[in-house]
């Protein structure tokens, strides 16, 4: 009062002081609750981020799945695509291995053929098919009963030759004792009718598939021809039907033609055509792959060429049928099974000529050839053989 100014009640002051603490209560209450709501959000936060990444993830992996199986034709496609390319390549790179070795064969012949003219002997350079007939020195009396009927003797084999491009010839190596009795009889023989071929070979009944490979390693070195034929000696043959026959497939690369079988490998030790090796064909009870029975077969130039180049690692079997088959069976080759080179005798082969069917070749399955073939052939001849005129009507097809 004696300083001028107004009283201040006491009420006045406790509304003010309870302003001032509630004003100051507010404000910390804000300042202290910030940090929870923040260190709150920041523990909350995370745990929202992990689960939208995980629905994030799901949501991609629907969508790639939605992809893959939506493109599932393409990608397989493609897969195709490049697995036929490799085929592809595999095929062009054994065309040309096969293409080096016939060049590398045709050399050796064009250098035999030299070396013939040289020492004045007259070998044809070109036949259509060379017929090797295999036998054996105890088989004079077949080879005279297929000269007597089916095969060309003397001036005619000559000129079939000449004209037609068809070489036949009787396949045989020599004896044990080289220019013993044995030996001496076959060139008393050849001296008469000069229709062997003679290998560097010791004959023996289980060394057939070595005689096989070197048969088509010699006859490939000294003619050119479209077919090599390899035929047993108690077979009957119809010369114009075979000649026909391969004709066919004169413009296939790779050809091999016969009756196509599988045989069983036969494990037991003592049977005819045991298979020392028969494991590597499987389980007991197995059978051998498809290839064509040993009384006949014809193989292409470039088969025979490839047998030529590469017969020093050729795996020989015991039965030559089946290592001719092993040696062609991963190479692209086409098999043919021709069924008419492989019928009965009469009365099979009758009715086949009769019906229209005239038989390449006949021989009966229980013999492995014909049965009593000295006694027989000519039955079988006269009964199943093509007119004589047959093979010499053939179109030209040198």
């Amino acid at each position: 009062m004696r300083s001028g100014k107004l009283p201040v009640s006491g009420k006045t002051i406790m509304l003010l002081c309870l302003a001032s603490f509630l004003a100051g209560t507010i404000f910390a209450s804000r300042k202290w609750t910030q940090p929870d709501s923040e260190i709150n959000t920041d523990l909350v936060i995370p745990t929202m981020s992990n689960h939208e990444k995980l629905s994030t993830i799901s949501r991609e992996c629907d969508h790639k799945r939605k992809l893959a199986e939506s493109n599932s034709g393409y990608i397989m496609g493609e897969v195709m695509k490049t697995h036929q390319a490799i085929k592809s390549l595999e095929k062009s790179i054994s065309t040309l291995e096969m293409e080096l070795a016939i060049a590398r064969t045709r050399q050796k012949v064009t250098q035999h053929t030299k070396e013939n003219r040289a020492s004045n002997q007259s070998i044809p350079n070109k036949a259509f098919m060379v017929i090797g007939i295999n036998t054996a020195f105890s088989s004079r009396k077949r080879r005279d009963s297929l000269r007597e009927t089916w095969m060309p003797k003397g001036d005619k084999l000559r000129k079939l030759e000449k004209e037609k491009g068809i070489v036949i010839r009787f396949v045989i190596g020599h004896s044990a004792t080289q220019g013993g009795v044995l030996d001496r009889a076959i060139d008393s023989e050849e001296a008469q009718y000069k229709d062997f071929l003679r290998l560097d070979h010791i004959e023996g009944y289980h060394e057939l598939s070595t005689k096989t490979r070197l048969y088509f390693s010699k006859v490939v070195s000294i003619w050119d021809a479209d077919f090599y034929v390899k035929v047993d000696d108690d077979v009957h043959l119809n010369l114009g039907m075979l000649a026909g026959t391969l004709a066919k497939y004169k413009l296939k690369p790779r050809v091999y033609i016969g009756c196509m079988k599988s045989g069983p490998v036969l494990s037991q030790k003592g049977l005819k055509y045991h298979e020392p090796e028969y494991l590597k064909f499987g389980e007991e009870g197995n059978k051998y792959f498809r290839h064509a029975t040993g009384q006949i077969y014809a193989i292409s130039r470039d088969l025979a060429a490839y047998i030529s180049m590469n017969s020093g690692i050729l795996h020989r079997y015991a039965n030559e049928d089946v290592s001719l088959g092993s040696w062609l069976i991963g190479l692209e080759v086409e098999h043919v099974d021709e069924r008419l080179m492989c019928c009965g005798t009469p009365p099979d082969c009758e009715w086949k000529a009769k019906g229209g069917n005239m038989c390449v070749a006949s021989f009966d399955w229980s013999c492995s050839g014909v049965c009593n073939s000295v006694e027989r052939m000519k039955h079988v001849h006269h009964s199943c053989g093509e007119a004589d005129a047959a093979v010499w009507n053939l179109a030209n097809v040198l």
